[in-house]
């Protein structure tokens, strides 16, 4: 492959239990980053909460380890500039750009149906903080039905919508290539253009929407996403700003 970013290192393996394992491995024994690990096999795939999943096989499983500057809420934005990335890449690879919305807080949909998701897990070792971005996408297949949440959106693959299969390595390669030229944009700019850019291709902005919590469940209008990340809604209290909950569409999860 032929395009890739400038100082970024890249280590491929045919068969690993996940990537976001591996990384944090990896940052633990000194490794610095960035570097992306990518893997065609992943055997203890898991989602938010520490959810198993189904990685599926022609999918795509990788990580990026990064070792970011500044406080935790800084990193936690990561996942707006992988969710950027994400998208660029999957328009990159399928030379379509309207079927492609992002839904807060971390996963990419296609044609209203889940198609990716980002997992952050982050760490504190001896060379300092550590960032590791997991990133699924169906690429080939969909997971099993077993491994879908009650009122979950229905997964997708991106070959039944294009026709094509596209290889995990080709993927990865526009994957980070994007990624790196979003995160030099937060680097000199800020949060703000990384913001505006998201709420550009957010799903459902302007709907009522629903927000389960640990202790409640909110339902609002979805009005933006604020200068943290949070997500906002307008309720019958006036405006929430959520840091972290599970989004379900309409009034019911």
């Amino acid at each position: 492959m032929d395009d890739w970013p400038e100082g970024v290192g890249r280590v491929v393996f045919q068969t690993l239990d996940s990537t976001n394992a591996e990384a944090i491995r990896r940052a633990r024994n000194g490794e610095r980053g960035p570097i992306w690990f990518l893997t065609h096999e992943q055997t203890q795939s898991r989602a938010r909460r520490g959810r198993p999943w189904d990685s599926g096989t022609g999918n795509f499983s990788a990580s990026l380890l990064i070792r970011p500057e500044g406080g935790p809420e800084q990193a936690a934005l990561r996942s707006f500039i992988a969710a950027l990335a994400l998208r660029d890449a999957l328009i990159e690879v399928c030379g379509r750009e309207d079927i492609f919305t992002l839904k807060w807080p971390n996963d990419v949909l296609l044609n209203n149906r889940k198609l990716a998701g980002i997992l952050l897990e982050g760490g504190t070792d001896a060379s300092g903080a550590y960032l590791c971005i997991g990133i699924g996408v169906n690429l080939a297949n969909e997971p099993a039905a077993s491994f879908i949440e009650e009122g979950a959106l229905p997964p997708i693959s991106l070959r039944s919508v294009i026709g094509t299969k596209v290889d995990p390595e080709t993927f990865l390669a526009s994957l980070a290539t994007a990624f790196a030229r979003w995160e030099m944009q937060f680097q000199q700019y800020g949060f703000a253009p990384i913001r505006t850019a998201w709420l550009n291709h957010a799903t459902r902005l302007g709907e009522v929407i629903t927000a389960k919590l640990m202790d409640r469940t909110e339902v609002g209008t979805f009005e933006t996403v604020d200068e943290t990340g949070a997500i906002v809604l307008r309720t019958s209290k006036g405006l929430l700003h959520l840091p972290a909950a599970e989004i379900y569409f309409g009034t019911e999860g």
